[in-house]
């Protein structure tokens, strides 16, 4: 599969990018942390899957999955119809399975 990527642009004004240069903050930093960030607030709203929140961040999958935990961000955003229907699930397949006693 060919993969292409889009360049996008964001101004920043002189004097916020002043402040963050002035906290340690570059141009590349500001990239990384723009992407993440994006990702981040994608994935929250349901608009990308994790995996393709994990490329755009541009972290590996376990990284971004660690990366919205350390934000507070649940994995698994399950409704309640939603849980029902996997806790069912769950029952019917284990009904279904040989009793693992013997």
């Amino acid at each position: 599969m060919t993969s292409t990527a889009v360049i996008v642009e964001t101004q920043i004004p002189g004097d916020v990018y002043s402040t963050l240069k002035a906290q340690g903050f570059h141009r590349e930093d500001l990239v990384e942390k723009s992407k993440r960030l994006l990702a981040l607030h994608f994935f929250r709203e349901h608009i990308l899957s994790l995996g393709q929140a994990a490329r755009l961040s541009g972290m590996g999958y376990w990284s971004f999955v660690e990366f919205l935990s350390g934000n507070d961000v649940p994995v698994v955003d399950l409704d309640d119809e939603e849980l029902a229907d996997e806790f069912s699930s769950v029952s019917r397949i284990s009904q279904q399975l040989p009793d693992a006693q013997g």
